[in-house]
């Protein structure tokens, strides 16, 4: 029975465009969508933005557009609107100033004249004791009035102060994680009373974030395990505010598989981008697949599966509480799969793309180079992990050698060989049309005339025509040569044959 629309059910994805589509924050993404699309709830995109140092041209568009071509689509957000807005948390200072304003007023928030030399010398004050860095209450044992002079002498040297919330002493949070189970932290180990407003004006995100959340109606959270340590600060402005919080759900990391680390920005050696993933020739329909069972798993032990069928089966109880395994050599085998089932159109389009960056190809090809790498395409497909890979699959018809290589001439040294290839180079020259099946009957031919079988003959006809050794079936690579190609590159090895 399909599920009724749960209009209760509110997700949200939230990043920070300070930078390209990353595969961690595309799982974030992923999973939240199934499960609003699961449950017929809503899905809802925000930018969070307040951290204007960090964020870069073009960062929200790289978001947003990679999101949309793995397939995602959202209900609310800053590109298509909805009753929740502004989406962007730089358009909503004016509804954070509100409840920081509460917050004072309540004596449940305080403004801070600490300098950035004066917090500084705190930190180093408190490693040299071997102590964990966190902020000491600056008005401790001041009398009102005291407090009053030592504000107004910040004030005259020029201080601008921050926002801090007091953090409750001896306080536990705790609350059931999706994933993790019961999870409960100690008021004493956040490090002190902590900024919910910066110097700037602009909220920090532990304070935004809740306020977004709340007005926005979100009723679930499901991120990345690194915001755990964010969630008891989170709760505690539930509290401060007299709001119920969201059920959190804390997704585990993903780690390489190869290091054993965990994924991160800086190691090089897999790569971490969609968008790279998009110019190598990945299917956005394998990436969704391979993305979704990244700490996820399917009952049973199939592992290929469409978006549709993703949504109809998401179970957020089958997150899994071990860390994902990024497997590069598993999502090459998983886009091979969804490359040999595509249709040819398809693939031999990303195809063109991948020749032209690599210069094999001309910005513009015509109708007729088109249709041939069409076929080029078709020889090829079985074999692609991505259509990339097309660029070294296919350099036999891009980059013919001048010479040929020791093997290749002594490949050629039989006292057969220049007998079959000039006989197949009569019969090529004489067909009525240059397919496959017709040049492979013309090597059957030349078997037939001379008698020249197996290796002896196959070898030196390939060798001849496409001047390597190596490369797809014999007569369907001819064909790609073309009966011109074909026949000077006959003509090259005839006079080169020692």
């Amino acid at each position: 029975m399909a599920n009724k629309a749960n209009n209760d059910i509110r997700v949200r994805y939230a990043p920070s465009p300070t930078g390209h589509l990353h595969i961690g924050n595309a799982r974030t993404a992923i999973f939240n969508y199934l499960f609003a699309r699961h449950n017929k709830g809503k899905f809802i995109i925000r930018i969070e933005d307040t951290d204007t140092k960090r964020n870069v041209a073009g960062g929200e568009k790289s978001q947003l557009e990679n999101l949309k071509w793995l397939g995602v689509d959202w209900d609310e957000g800053p590109d298509v609107g909805g009753d929740f807005g502004p989406y962007r948390q730089s358009e909503r200072k004016d509804i954070y100033q509100k409840y920081i304003q509460e917050l004072l007023d309540k004596g449940l928030a305080y403004e801070s004249y600490l300098s950035e030399d004066e917090l500084t010398k705190m930190r180093e004050d408190q490693e040299a004791r071997g102590e964990m860095p966190h902020y000491e209450y600056e008005f401790a044992g001041m009398s009102e009035e005291e407090k009053a002079q030592k504000i107004q002498a910040a004030k005259d040297a020029g201080v601008t102060p921050v926002v801090r919330i007091h953090v409750p002493v001896g306080k536990d949070y705790v609350w059931d994680d999706i994933v993790k189970g019961e999870v409960s932290i100690e008021s004493d180990t956040l490090g002190g009373d902590w900024v919910i407003q910066k110097r700037d004006g602009m909220p920090t995100y532990n304070f935004a974030v809740v306020v977004d959340d709340h007005l926005m109606k979100i009723s679930h959270v499901l991120r990345g395990d690194d915001h755990v340590a964010n969630t008891p600060k989170q709760i505690m402005i539930y509290d401060a505010l007299g709001w119920e919080a969201p059920k959190f759900g804390h997704m585990t990391l993903i780690i390489n598989t190869e290091t054993g680390k965990k994924l991160s920005k800086r190691d090089e050696s897999v790569l971490q981008f969609i968008e790279q993933y998009r110019e190598l020739g990945y299917l956005p329909e394998a990436m969704f697949n391979f993305i979704t069972l990244l700490g996820w798993s399917p009952v049973g032990e199939d592992e290929l599966f469409n978006r549709k069928q993703f949504i109809k089966i998401f179970d957020e109880n089958r997150l899994s509480k071990s860390p994902a395994k990024f497997d590069q050599k598993k999502l090459e085998w998983v886009n091979n799969q969804y490359v040999k089932n595509a249709d040819v159109s398809e693939i031999s389009d990303l195809v063109i793309e991948n020749l032209i960056v690599a210069k094999k190809l001309p910005e513009n090809p015509d109708t007729n180079t088109i249709q041939w790498v069409r076929h080029l395409t078709e020889l090829y497909m079985p074999q692609m992990s991505y259509t990339q890979q097309i660029v070294d699959l296919a350099d036999i018809f891009f980059d013919q050698p001048e010479v040929l290589t020791d093997e290749e001439q002594e490949e050629l040294a039989n006292d057969d060989a220049r007998t079959a290839i000039e006989d197949l180079r009569g019969k090529l020259e004489k067909l009525d049309r240059f397919t496959a099946t017709q040049i492979m009957a013309a090597i059957q031919g030349v078997r037939a005339d001379t008698g020249v079988k197996g290796r002896k003959l196959y070898m030196p006809a390939r060798i001849a025509t496409t001047r390597t050794m190596h490369g797809p079936a014999i007569a369907e690579a001819i064909e790609l040569f073309g009966r011109d190609a074909a026949l000077k590159n006959i003509d090259k090895t005839l006079d080169q044959m020692k």
